[in-house]
Parts: C-alpha cells; sequence; structure tokens
C-alpha cells in the first residue's frame, strides 16, 4: 500500500525532513497491514526491514537467559521499532507480533539509501533525531536498572544530612550510653568531693543546662535521620513496585501464552472432529 506524505510527517525520525525530501521517502517506503496476533517478524530473522507504527498496537518482545519471553517495548503511534538491526543489516534480536488490527509504515535499507543519494543533508536531521532518542533510551536504562536505596540515598546527602545519621547513630548506640553515665557519675563524684570548691556543686545546676542543651540539639538532629529513613523506605517501596509490576507483565505473557495454547488446540479439536 502506497504511503501519504502526511504519515510521514507524523513520524518523529522524519520530522525534520522538509517537504521534497518527504516526497521522495513516500515514494520509496509502504504501508503493511497486520492481523491480531500476526507475527510482524521473529528473533534471528534478517533484520532487511524496520517499522513504524501508524495504528494499532505491537509488542516487541526478546528471551531472557532463563528462556521467558520479556515484552521489550510497545511502541506508540510514530515510533519506531528494528531499526537497529536495519540499519546493521543483522538478524532481529527481538520479535514483533501485532495485539490488534495494526498498520504499521515498513522501511528497507534501500529506502533509506535512495533518499540519502538524492537528499544527502535528510542524513544528518535522521541522525539528529536518532541520537536523541538513543540518549532517552539509555537514560531510561539507567533509571530502570536495579538501584540500591542506601546507594542512591548516600549519593545525594548533603554534609549535614550525613553528620545527622553520624549524630543518631552514635546517640543510639550502647557505648554512647555507657560512656554518658560513666561521664556523669564521674562528674557528680567530683563535684561533690570539692564541697564548697566545687564549680557545680549539688543540685547540678550547670549540669542540667548542658543536658537540656543537649536534648534540645539532638531531638532535631534525630528527627533529620529518621526523615532520611523516610526517604530509604519510600525509595524500596517504589522499587518493589517497579518489581512487582514486571513480574505481573511476565504473569500475563504466561497467560496470554496460555490462552493461545488453548485456541490452537481447540482448532486442532475441531479440524480432528470434521475427519
Amino acid at each position: 500500500m502506497a504511503c501519504r506524505p502526511e504519515i510521514l510527517r507524523n513520524v518523529p525520525l522524519f520530522a525534520l525532513l522538509d517537504d521534497e525530501e518527504t516526497a521522495v521517502l513516500a515514494g520509496q517506503v509502504e504501508l503493511k497491514q497486520f492481523a491480531p496476533r500476526q507475527r510482524i517478524y521473529r528473533i534471528g530473522e534478517a533484520g532487511g526491514r524496520a517499522y513504524v507504527m501508524v495504528s494499532g498496537r505491537v509488542r516487541v518482545t526478546t528471551i531472557d537467559d532463563d528462556h521467558q519471553e520479556v515484552v521489550v517495548d510497545e511502541p506508540a503511534g510514530g515510533e519506531f521499532f528494528g531499526f537497529a538491526s536495519m540499519l546493521d543489516q543483522t538478524p532481529h534480536q527481538t520479535g514483533a507480533t501485532a495485539v490488534e488490527d495494526t498498520v504499521c509504515l515498513e522501511v528497507e535499507r534501500r529506502d533509506i539509501a535512495v533518499l540519502l543519494e538524492r537528499k544527502p543533508m535528510a542524513g544528518m536531521d535522521m541522525l539528529s533525531v536518532l541520537g536523541r532518542q538513543f540518549h532517552a533510551s539509555q537514560q531510561l536504562v539507567r533509571l530502570r536498572a536495579t538501584r540500591h536505596p542506601n546507594k542512591v540515598i548516600e549519593a545525594e546527602a548533603t554534609m549535614g544530612e550525613r553528620v545527622a545519621d553520624r549524630v543518631a547513630d552514635l546517640g543510639g548506640s550502647w557505648s554512647f550510653i555507657i560512656s554518658f553515665l560513666v561521664g556523669m557519675a564521674i562528674y557528680t563524684w567530683i563535684n561533690i568531693s570539692l564541697g564548697k570548691n566545687a564549680w557545680d556543686p549539688y543540685p547540678f545546676i550547670l549540669l542540667n543546662l548542658i543536658l537540656s542543651m543537649m536534648a534540645a540539639i539532638q531531638a532535631p538532629v534525630i528527627m533529620m535521620s529518621q526523615n532520611r529513613q523516610d526517604q530509604k523506605d519510600r525509595l524500596r517501596g517504589e522499587l518493589d513496585f517497579d518489581v512487582n509490576r514486571r513480574s505481573e507483565s511476565e504473569i500475563q505473557g504466561l497467560a496470554r501464552k496460555l490462552n493461545n495454547m488453548d485456541e490452537k488446540l481447540a482448532d486442532i479439536e475441531e479440524l480432528l472432529r470434521k475427519r
């Protein structure tokens, strides 16, 4: 099916092309229609063609080390898939399947070559768009990578927050409690022993003042540390949510496979009955 230039203008990869360049490319590419559950390309298939979403829904999957199908992407309208293998002329590392009635723009390597022969500067525009998308993909991978919450919090912590953590750790340890009790016992014993010459005689007003000041300072510092602990807990919750969401996606994938197997068995049973 022939492609109209208006369709190409909605594709980010070709958004920077001028009207003449768009018309040249529209004369090269084709529109392809896919039925639900129709395979667009398989893993290991020759990567001579790439596709751009026009309408419908496509699921791009791969197989992990545990031989389980993992959903890599579900491209939206105007987004492309399979371009890396097409440009490198290497077998596809993923598989693509239409989830519903889908229309895609099929782009071959020679289509891009013809465009570059006629409009060489169009290549720079396309590379600019590809570069932005690759950087966005790399950023997404970094954000989606498994993160240790303590390391993330420590990397973003200020000097004051680190000091608050140290104070909270020290104040909540037995070594501090024992040392503090021993220090107060020595302080009171010295002042009692000195009698009238003591600098802080009974009822130890200076000691009470020092303890009150320590409590007034220590309380907000410990609260600051507790706030950082709450941040760690929230980050752990977000990471757990991401893991649960990926697990849910994998379970849904298994359910889809089981449903497809059930439908195929039903078709085979129907064929056997007819025979």
